[in-house]
């Protein structure tokens, strides 16, 4: 399975911080057995946002995002990948937000979406290093499983 991440960042993009979570997230895609087509760090820009998932959707299986889903003005993945999606899969969004509150109250702030472009899924995880890598914890033994739905093939039990 071929799996694409976007992590959406102002500073990141405009080289003032460095992405943690990108390579943190590509290890553990790799890890789990499976191909990284590359990082993109995006600023926080709606249209931006939605050119690239919309491109990544014509050549990955997965896309991940990282970043943007917050309170803040400029957290507008979300409605980026409202802008791209065709059907919203919200019981995986819901499934990140429950285990991100077995730790903290604010995982209930994350406005994140998830969804299906043509045989694409889209996930937005939460932008933090650590609430990324928690969040492709809960919805990785499902991937695979999604995504062979998605191509039409009958998945493994």
């Amino acid at each position: 399975m071929d799996i694409a991440i976007v992590i959406t960042s102002d500073r990141s993009a405009q080289g003032l911080r460095e992405d943690l979570t990108g390579p943190r997230l590509r290890s553990a895609v790799e890890a789990g057995g499976w191909t990284c087509l590359g990082v993109d760090i995006l600023p926080d820009d709606r249209a931006v946002i939605a050119r690239r998932l919309e491109e990544l959707c014509t050549c990955a299986d997965v896309v991940l995002t990282s970043g943007g889903t917050g309170f803040a003005e400029r957290d507008v993945t979300p409605e980026a990948t409202l802008d791209v999606i065709e059907r919203q899969t919200p019981g995986i969004s819901e499934a990140i937000r429950a285990d991100g509150m077995t730790r903290t109250p604010h995982a209930m702030l994350s406005r994140a979406v998830s969804g299906i472009r043509g045989r694409c899924l889209i996930i937005n995880l939460p932008g933090s290093p650590k609430g990324a890598l928690e969040g492709f914890e809960v919805v990785k033994g499902a991937l695979d499983h999604a995504s062979a739905l998605l191509k039409g093939l009958k998945p493994d039990k």
